[in-house]
Protein backbone atom coordinates (compact mmCIF):
# COMPACT_ATOMS: atom_id res chain seq x y z
CA UNK A 1 0.00 0.00 0.00
CA UNK A 2 1.23 3.74 -0.85
CA UNK A 3 2.28 6.09 1.61
CA UNK A 4 -0.61 8.80 1.44
CA UNK A 5 0.64 12.31 1.83
CA UNK A 6 -1.23 15.56 2.61
CA UNK A 7 0.18 17.81 0.44
CA UNK A 8 0.67 21.84 1.11
CA UNK A 9 2.60 24.41 -1.69
CA UNK A 10 3.57 27.66 -1.06
CA UNK A 11 3.02 30.87 -3.05
CA UNK A 12 6.45 32.36 -4.70
CA UNK A 13 5.53 33.12 -8.50
CA UNK A 14 7.73 31.47 -10.80
CA UNK A 15 9.14 29.04 -8.20
CA UNK A 16 6.24 27.79 -7.26
CA UNK A 17 7.04 26.36 -10.88
CA UNK A 18 9.31 23.68 -8.72
CA UNK A 19 6.27 22.16 -7.31
CA UNK A 20 5.74 20.14 -10.22
CA UNK A 21 9.47 18.51 -9.62
CA UNK A 22 8.62 17.53 -6.36
CA UNK A 23 5.04 16.01 -7.40
CA UNK A 24 6.47 14.19 -9.90
CA UNK A 25 9.52 13.05 -6.70
CA UNK A 26 6.92 12.21 -4.83
CA UNK A 27 5.23 9.65 -7.17
CA UNK A 28 8.10 8.31 -7.88
CA UNK A 29 9.28 7.34 -4.50
CA UNK A 30 5.58 5.65 -4.45
CA UNK A 31 3.91 7.95 -2.45
CA UNK A 32 0.08 9.31 -3.32
CA UNK A 33 -1.13 12.87 -2.67
CA UNK A 34 -4.29 12.18 -1.46
CA UNK A 35 -5.41 15.82 -0.40
CA UNK A 36 -3.29 19.32 -1.68
CA UNK A 37 -4.23 22.84 -0.83
CA UNK A 38 -1.96 25.83 -1.76
CA UNK A 39 -1.72 29.70 -2.07
CA UNK A 40 -0.82 31.53 -5.15
CA UNK A 41 1.50 29.58 -7.67
CA UNK A 42 0.87 26.69 -5.13
CA UNK A 43 -2.66 27.22 -5.55
CA UNK A 44 -2.09 26.86 -9.08
CA UNK A 45 0.06 24.00 -10.12
CA UNK A 46 -2.28 22.70 -6.94
CA UNK A 47 -5.80 23.20 -9.21
CA UNK A 48 -3.70 21.68 -12.09
CA UNK A 49 -2.60 18.48 -10.52
CA UNK A 50 -5.92 17.63 -8.98
CA UNK A 51 -7.81 18.37 -11.84
CA UNK A 52 -5.28 15.70 -13.52
CA UNK A 53 -3.46 17.99 -15.83
CA UNK A 54 -0.21 18.10 -14.53
CA UNK A 55 2.09 16.64 -17.46
CA UNK A 56 -0.27 19.08 -19.73
CA UNK A 57 1.02 22.33 -17.96
CA UNK A 58 3.95 21.27 -17.77
CA UNK A 59 4.70 20.62 -21.17
CA UNK A 60 3.32 24.07 -22.01
CA UNK A 61 5.62 25.86 -19.48
CA UNK A 62 8.31 23.93 -21.27
CA UNK A 63 6.98 25.55 -24.72
CA UNK A 64 7.41 29.10 -22.69
CA UNK A 65 10.14 31.23 -23.89
CA UNK A 66 10.65 35.03 -22.85
CA UNK A 67 8.66 36.13 -25.38
CA UNK A 68 5.68 33.90 -25.17
CA UNK A 69 5.27 34.75 -21.49
CA UNK A 70 5.89 38.48 -22.19
CA UNK A 71 2.75 38.25 -24.53
CA UNK A 72 0.63 36.60 -22.39
CA UNK A 73 0.63 39.61 -20.13
CA UNK A 74 -2.65 41.87 -20.52
CA UNK A 75 -1.72 45.28 -19.46
CA UNK A 76 -5.03 47.11 -18.43
CA UNK A 77 -4.85 50.63 -16.84
CA UNK A 78 -6.93 49.75 -14.00
CA UNK A 79 -6.01 51.79 -10.64
CA UNK A 80 -5.99 48.54 -8.47
CA UNK A 81 -3.21 47.01 -10.91
CA UNK A 82 -1.36 46.69 -14.01
CA UNK A 83 -1.89 42.82 -15.00
CA UNK A 84 -5.54 41.47 -15.48
CA UNK A 85 -4.51 37.78 -15.16
CA UNK A 86 -7.19 36.61 -17.23
CA UNK A 87 -5.33 35.88 -20.23
CA UNK A 88 -2.68 33.01 -19.19
CA UNK A 89 -5.69 31.42 -17.36
CA UNK A 90 -7.64 31.36 -20.50
CA UNK A 91 -4.71 30.19 -22.65
CA UNK A 92 -4.45 27.38 -19.96
CA UNK A 93 -8.58 26.87 -20.68
CA UNK A 94 -7.37 25.61 -24.04
CA UNK A 95 -6.12 22.25 -22.52
CA UNK A 96 -7.03 22.14 -18.93
CA UNK A 97 -10.41 21.87 -18.78
CA UNK A 98 -12.15 23.40 -15.76
CA UNK A 99 -14.43 21.90 -13.01
CA UNK A 100 -15.95 22.26 -9.67
CA UNK A 101 -13.53 21.57 -6.74
CA UNK A 102 -15.99 19.45 -5.40
CA UNK A 103 -16.28 17.21 -8.27
CA UNK A 104 -12.10 15.95 -7.92
CA UNK A 105 -10.96 13.22 -7.35
CA UNK A 106 -9.05 14.25 -4.27
CA UNK A 107 -9.33 16.82 -2.11
CA UNK A 108 -7.94 20.17 -2.98
CA UNK A 109 -8.48 23.80 -1.63
CA UNK A 110 -6.89 27.21 -2.37
CA UNK A 111 -6.31 30.28 -0.19
CA UNK A 112 -6.89 34.07 -0.86
CA UNK A 113 -7.12 36.82 1.13
CA UNK A 114 -10.15 39.44 1.38
CA UNK A 115 -8.86 42.90 1.92
CA UNK A 116 -12.74 44.36 2.15
CA UNK A 117 -13.48 42.09 5.40
CA UNK A 118 -9.95 41.53 6.75
CA UNK A 119 -10.10 37.93 6.43
CA UNK A 120 -8.72 34.62 4.92
CA UNK A 121 -10.83 32.74 1.93
CA UNK A 122 -10.40 29.00 1.62
CA UNK A 123 -11.93 27.79 -1.40
CA UNK A 124 -12.94 24.15 -1.33
CA UNK A 125 -16.18 24.52 -3.97
CA UNK A 126 -16.63 26.11 -6.86
CA UNK A 127 -14.49 26.54 -10.54
CA UNK A 128 -10.88 25.67 -10.42
CA UNK A 129 -9.68 28.15 -12.01
CA UNK A 130 -11.81 31.36 -10.29
CA UNK A 131 -10.07 29.59 -6.95
CA UNK A 132 -6.74 30.22 -8.73
CA UNK A 133 -7.39 33.49 -10.67
CA UNK A 134 -8.40 34.91 -6.51
CA UNK A 135 -5.56 33.10 -5.00
CA UNK A 136 -3.14 34.66 -7.35
CA UNK A 137 -3.53 38.34 -7.57
CA UNK A 138 -0.96 39.96 -6.16
CA UNK A 139 -1.73 43.21 -4.90
CA UNK A 140 -0.66 46.32 -7.46
CA UNK A 141 -0.04 43.62 -10.24
CA UNK A 142 -2.64 41.94 -10.72
CA UNK A 143 -6.38 43.23 -10.53
CA UNK A 144 -8.51 41.63 -7.50
CA UNK A 145 -10.87 39.81 -8.19
CA UNK A 146 -14.68 40.88 -6.76
CA UNK A 147 -17.29 39.14 -4.81
CA UNK A 148 -20.25 40.39 -4.08
CA UNK A 149 -19.35 41.78 -0.78
CA UNK A 150 -15.13 41.67 -1.27
CA UNK A 151 -12.18 41.92 -2.87
CA UNK A 152 -9.59 39.26 -3.09
CA UNK A 153 -6.10 39.48 -3.44
CA UNK A 154 -3.21 36.88 -3.44
CA UNK A 155 -3.59 34.63 -0.34
CA UNK A 156 0.28 35.15 0.52
CA UNK A 157 -0.14 37.67 2.41
CA UNK A 158 -2.20 36.28 5.04
CA UNK A 159 -1.41 32.48 4.61
CA UNK A 160 1.74 31.78 2.10
CA UNK A 161 1.93 28.08 3.79
CA UNK A 162 -1.82 26.78 4.34
CA UNK A 163 -0.79 24.24 6.76
CA UNK A 164 -3.63 25.00 8.99
CA UNK A 165 -5.58 24.21 5.72
CA UNK A 166 -4.33 20.34 5.31
CA UNK A 167 -7.01 18.02 5.20
CA UNK A 168 -5.68 15.11 7.09
CA UNK A 169 -6.42 11.11 7.24
CA UNK A 170 -5.02 8.53 9.84
CA UNK A 171 -1.25 7.61 8.58
CA UNK A 172 -0.73 10.45 6.36
CA UNK A 173 2.45 12.20 6.01
CA UNK A 174 1.96 16.31 6.09
CA UNK A 175 4.17 17.53 2.85
CA UNK A 176 4.74 20.92 2.64
CA UNK A 177 6.63 22.98 0.09
CA UNK A 178 8.28 26.07 0.74
CA UNK A 179 9.55 28.13 -2.32
CA UNK A 180 10.72 31.17 -0.67
CA UNK A 181 13.16 29.55 2.06
CA UNK A 182 16.20 31.08 3.15
CA UNK A 183 18.75 28.67 2.40
CA UNK A 184 21.77 28.43 -0.66
CA UNK A 185 20.23 28.25 -3.91
CA UNK A 186 21.32 24.22 -5.06
CA UNK A 187 20.96 25.11 -9.01
CA UNK A 188 21.40 22.07 -11.51
CA UNK A 189 23.09 22.59 -14.55
CA UNK A 190 20.84 23.88 -17.74
CA UNK A 191 22.65 24.89 -20.89
CA UNK A 192 22.12 28.48 -21.82
CA UNK A 193 22.71 28.79 -25.20
CA UNK A 194 18.98 29.27 -26.04
CA UNK A 195 18.55 31.58 -23.58
CA UNK A 196 21.65 33.77 -25.21
CA UNK A 197 19.77 33.33 -28.67
CA UNK A 198 16.50 35.01 -26.79
CA UNK A 199 18.36 37.49 -25.17
CA UNK A 200 18.42 40.38 -27.28
CA UNK A 201 14.61 40.48 -28.38
CA UNK A 202 13.84 39.50 -24.91
CA UNK A 203 15.80 43.08 -23.79
CA UNK A 204 13.73 45.07 -25.80
CA UNK A 205 10.23 43.48 -24.81
CA UNK A 206 11.87 44.34 -21.21
CA UNK A 207 12.42 48.15 -22.55
CA UNK A 208 9.01 48.38 -23.68
CA UNK A 209 7.66 47.06 -20.54
CA UNK A 210 9.32 49.61 -18.75
CA UNK A 211 8.51 52.46 -20.54
CA UNK A 212 5.09 51.25 -20.51
CA UNK A 213 5.21 51.31 -16.56
CA UNK A 214 6.68 54.99 -17.02
CA UNK A 215 3.54 56.32 -18.77
CA UNK A 216 1.60 55.51 -15.68
CA UNK A 217 3.74 55.31 -12.51
CA UNK A 218 4.99 58.35 -10.33
CA UNK A 219 8.86 58.09 -10.67
CA UNK A 220 11.56 58.78 -8.65
CA UNK A 221 15.18 58.92 -9.82
CA UNK A 222 16.43 58.81 -6.11
CA UNK A 223 14.83 55.32 -5.83
CA UNK A 224 17.17 52.91 -6.10
CA UNK A 225 14.52 50.22 -6.16
CA UNK A 226 11.94 50.12 -9.57
CA UNK A 227 8.47 49.83 -8.17
CA UNK A 228 7.80 46.19 -8.95
CA UNK A 229 11.00 45.55 -6.66
CA UNK A 230 9.78 47.07 -3.95
CA UNK A 231 6.18 45.41 -3.99
CA UNK A 232 7.96 41.90 -4.46
CA UNK A 233 10.11 42.45 -1.63
CA UNK A 234 7.57 43.76 0.49
CA UNK A 235 5.50 40.92 -0.01
CA UNK A 236 8.33 38.72 -0.28
CA UNK A 237 9.13 39.66 3.30
CA UNK A 238 5.55 39.58 4.15
CA UNK A 239 4.81 36.37 3.40
CA UNK A 240 8.33 34.76 4.49
CA UNK A 241 7.87 35.89 8.24
CA UNK A 242 3.91 34.54 7.99
CA UNK A 243 5.54 31.25 6.26
CA UNK A 244 8.22 30.70 9.20
CA UNK A 245 5.18 31.64 11.81
CA UNK A 246 2.86 29.04 10.26
CA UNK A 247 5.75 25.78 10.00
CA UNK A 248 6.61 26.39 13.77
CA UNK A 249 2.73 26.32 14.83
CA UNK A 250 2.31 23.20 12.23
CA UNK A 251 5.33 21.63 11.50
CA UNK A 252 4.74 19.18 8.88
CA UNK A 253 6.47 15.24 8.97
CA UNK A 254 8.37 15.99 5.59
CA UNK A 255 9.84 19.89 4.75
CA UNK A 256 10.68 20.11 1.37
CA UNK A 257 12.54 23.77 1.06
CA UNK A 258 13.75 25.64 -2.48
CA UNK A 259 15.75 29.27 -2.06
CA UNK A 260 14.18 32.02 -2.65
CA UNK A 261 16.90 33.07 -5.02
CA UNK A 262 16.52 30.25 -7.19
CA UNK A 263 14.98 32.72 -9.83
CA UNK A 264 12.68 35.86 -9.30
CA UNK A 265 9.41 36.25 -9.15
CA UNK A 266 8.01 36.45 -13.08
CA UNK A 267 11.15 34.34 -14.21
CA UNK A 268 8.49 31.65 -15.88
CA UNK A 269 10.68 30.93 -18.82
CA UNK A 270 12.97 29.24 -16.27
CA UNK A 271 10.31 26.58 -16.30
CA UNK A 272 12.38 23.62 -16.80
CA UNK A 273 15.26 24.43 -14.30
CA UNK A 274 12.64 24.83 -11.58
CA UNK A 275 11.07 21.41 -12.35
CA UNK A 276 14.58 19.80 -11.48
CA UNK A 277 15.24 22.09 -8.75
CA UNK A 278 12.18 20.90 -7.19
CA UNK A 279 12.80 17.43 -8.07
CA UNK A 280 16.22 17.34 -6.65
CA UNK A 281 15.14 19.24 -3.46
CA UNK A 282 12.46 16.73 -2.72
CA UNK A 283 14.77 13.97 -3.26
CA UNK A 284 17.01 15.44 -0.36
CA UNK A 285 14.27 15.90 2.15
CA UNK A 286 12.50 12.59 1.39
CA UNK A 287 16.03 11.19 1.98
CA UNK A 288 16.41 13.11 5.10
CA UNK A 289 13.56 11.78 6.46
CA UNK A 290 13.78 8.19 6.08
CA UNK A 291 16.97 8.14 7.72
CA UNK A 292 15.94 9.89 10.98
CA UNK A 293 13.00 7.48 11.11
CA UNK A 294 15.61 4.35 10.45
Amino acid sequence: MKQKVSLVLSGGGARGIAHIGVIEELEKQGFEIHSIVGTSMGALVGGVYALGKIEEYKEWLYSLDRMKVFALVDFTLSSQGLVKGDKVLNKMKEFIPDANIEDLNIHYAAVAADIINKKEVVFQTGSVFEAIRASMAIPTVFTPVKTKNGLLVDGGIINNIPLNHAKREPGDLLVAVNVNADIPLEKPVVSKKKDKADQSAYQQKIKEFYQHLQEILPSNKEEKLGYFDVINKTIGMMAYHIGQTNLKNHPPDILIEISRDACTTYNFYKAKEMVEIGRHAADKSIMKANHLTQ
